[in-house]
C-alpha cells in the first residue's frame, strides 16, 4: 500500500496533478487564440465568469456528487491505509518476541488481509485516474459514472479497514504479551550490565584486600561474550533469548558479588577451622593412647566375646589421627595458595576422620562403662526392657477385647527372646554384652510395634 504519511502522494493527488497540467494547455490554447475571438463573445464569456456556465447546472451537479464520492472515498483510503500502518507495528512487535504457531498465525492472516487491501487500493487508485472530475467539458453521465465507481470503492474499503479491525481486536494477548516482554527488556538488559559492574568493584575490593579471587575472577571473565551478546542487542539475537540471557548473566554476576563478599570471612573460617582441628587430633592422640588400658581391663575382667570387635581400635585410631594430620598440612597449603574449594574439602575430610576415631575410642571407654554397669546390676537393664514390652502391650489391647496378631507376635517373640538373653548370664563367664545387644534389639522392635499401632489408629507418638 503506497505510504502517504512521509509523502503524501497518492492517487488522488497523481489524478489532481494531471488535472492542472489539462488546464495548464487549456489556458494556453485559449491566450493563443484570443485575437482571432470576436469581441461580443469575449465579452459574453467575462460577462458569465468562466465557460463552464456553458454547461448548464445539471452537469455542475453531478460533477460535485462525484466530487464528494471522490472526497469519501480517498477518506477512506487513508483511514485504511492508517491502520495496516499501526497493526503492521504490532504484528513486527509480536514477531519480534513470540515464535508460537498463534504469532506465526497471525502474521499468515495480516498477509492474507494485506492482498484484499492491495486489492481494495487498486480499485480506489483506477477509479481516481479513470475520471477527471475537473474537466470544464465533464458530462453528467460521466460523473454519475465516477461516483458510481468510486463509491463502490469506497465500500470496499470500508469493508476491508471492518476486517482489519476484527483482526487486530483478536491481536489483543498476543500483543500484551509481546509488550509486556519488551517492556522488560531494557530493564533487564539494564540490569545484567549493572550486575557485572557490581561484580567486577567487588573483586577489585577483595584483590586489594590481599585475596586473589582467582576462580571467581575466572568466572567473570566467561561473562564477557555474553555482556557483547547483549550489546549487540534483540534486533539480532531475539528478545526471548536476550532476555534470558539477561537474566542469566545478572544471576551469575550477583553469585560472584556475594561470593567476592563473603571471601574474607570464608578465609578467616578456614583459619579457624585448621586451628581447632589441629587441637582436636592432638586431643584424639592422647584419648587413642588411653585405649590400650581400657582394652587390657575388658580382656581382664570379661569374656573374649565382650572386647573382641574392639581390637583394631588403637590401630586404627592411630591411623586415622595421622591421616587426619596429613590432611590439615594439605589444607593448609589450600588455603595458603587461596584454592577455598580444595581447602574446604580437606578440612572436611579431616573432619570426618576425626569423628570416626572420636567415636571408635568413645567406644571403647562405654562398653567398660556400659559392661560394668550390667554385671553389678543386670536386673535394672531386664526391668526397663520388660517396662517396654508392657507398655506395648497394654497400647495393642485399648479398645479391643483380642490383640491384632500383627501386633501380638512380634511382642510375644520379643518376651521369648529377652527371656533367651536372660539365660545367658546363666554360667562362670556370662555374656553381657550379648545381653545388653539383645535387650537394646528387643526394646527396638517393641519401639517399631508401637509406633505401627499408634500409626495405625491416628494416635500422635509421645
Amino acid at each position: 500500500m503506497t505510504a502517504t504519511p512521509a509523502q503524501p502522494y497518492s492517487p488522488l493527488t497523481r489524478s489532481r496533478r494531471g488535472s492542472a497540467a489539462a488546464r495548464a494547455a487549456f489556458d494556453t490554447l485559449t491566450l493563443i487564440s484570443l485575437p482571432l475571438l470576436a469581441a461580443p463573445v469575449l465579452a459574453a464569456a467575462f460577462a458569465g465568469g468562466g465557460t463552464r456556465r456553458w454547461f448548464g447546472g445539471r452537469a455542475e451537479s453531478q460533477r460535485a456528487e462525484a466530487q464528494a464520492a471522490k472526497d469519501a472515498a480517498a477518506a477512506a483510503f487513508y483511514e485504511l491505509d492508517t491502520a495496516q500502518r499501526d497493526l503492521r507495528i504490532s504484528i513486527d512487535t509480536i514477531t519480534a518476541v513470540d515464535d508460537s504457531p498463534a504469532a506465526r498465525r497471525a502474521v499468515t492472516d495480516f498477509e492474507a488481509l494485506g492482498r484484499r487491501i492491495d486489492e481494495a487500493s487498486g480499485r480506489y487508485i483506477n477509479a481516481v485516474d479513470a475520471h477527471d472530475l475537473d474537466r470544464d467539458d465533464l458530462e453528467a453521465a460521466a460523473a454519475n459514472r465516477a461516483r458510481a465507481e468510486l463509491t463502490a470503492a469506497k465500500d470496499q474499503l470500508g469493508q476491508v479497514k471492518q476486517e482489519l479491525d476484527r483482526f487486530e481486536s483478536g491481536l489483543g494477548p498476543l500483543l500484551g504479551k509481546a509488550e509486556t516482554q519488551l517492556a522488560r527488556l531494557a530493564p533487564a538488559v539494564e540490569r545484567a550490565r549493572q550486575a557485572l559492574l557490581a561484580a567486577s568493584n567487588a573483586l577489585d575490593a577483595v584483590r586489594a584486600s590481599g585475596l586473589r579471587a582467582d576462580d571467581l575472577a575466572g568466572r567473570l571473565a566467561k561473562l564477557g561474550p555474553e555482556l557483547t551478546k547483549l550489546n549487540q542487542g534483540a534486533g539480532q539475537h531475539g528478545v526471548p533469548q536476550t532476555l534470558e540471557r539477561a537474566t542469566q548473566v545478572a544471576r551469575e554476576a550477583e553469585a560472584i558479588t556475594a561470593e567476592a563478599g563473603q571471601l574474607p570471612e570464608r578465609a578467616a573460617e578456614i583459619d579457624h577451622r585448621l586451628v581447632s582441628l589441629r587441637t582436636r587430633a592432638q586431643a584424639l592422640t592422647t584419648r587413642a593412647g588411653q585405649v590400650d588400658p581400657v582394652l587390657s581391663e575388658l580382656r581382664r575382667r570379661f569374656s573374649a566375646a565382650c572386647w573382641q570387635d574392639l581390637q583394631h581400635v588403637p590401630d586404627q585410631a592411630g591411623e586415622n589421627v595421622r591421616q587426619a594430620e596429613l590432611k590439615l598440612k594439605e589444607a593448609q597449603a589450600a588455603r595458603d595458595a587461596q584454592r577455598w574449594p580444595d581447602a574446604t574439602s580437606l578440612l572436611s575430610t579431616v573432619r570426618a576422620l576425626l569423628n570416626t576415631t572420636d567415636e571408635a575410642v568413645s567406644a571403647a571407654g562405654d562398653r567398660l562403662r556400659r559392661l560394668n554397669a550390667v554385671q553389678k546390676d543386670p536386673q535394672q537393664e531386664i526391668d526397663r526392657t520388660r517396662f517396654a514390652i508392657r507398655d506395648a502391650q497394654r497400647l495393642a489391647m485399648s479398645g479391643r477385647t483380642t490383640p491384632d496378631p500383627r501386633h501380638a507376635r512380634p511382642l510375644d517373640d520379643a518376651v521369648a527372646r529377652l527371656d533367651r538373653a536372660i539365660t545367658t548370664l546363666e554360667g562362670r563367664h556370662p555374656d553381657y554384652w550379648h545381653f545388653l545387644t539383645e535387650t537394646e534389639a528387643v526394646r527396638q522392635t517393641v519401639a517399631r510395634v508401637v509406633g505401627q499401632i499408634r500409626e495405625e489408629r491416628g494416635t500422635p507418638g509421645h
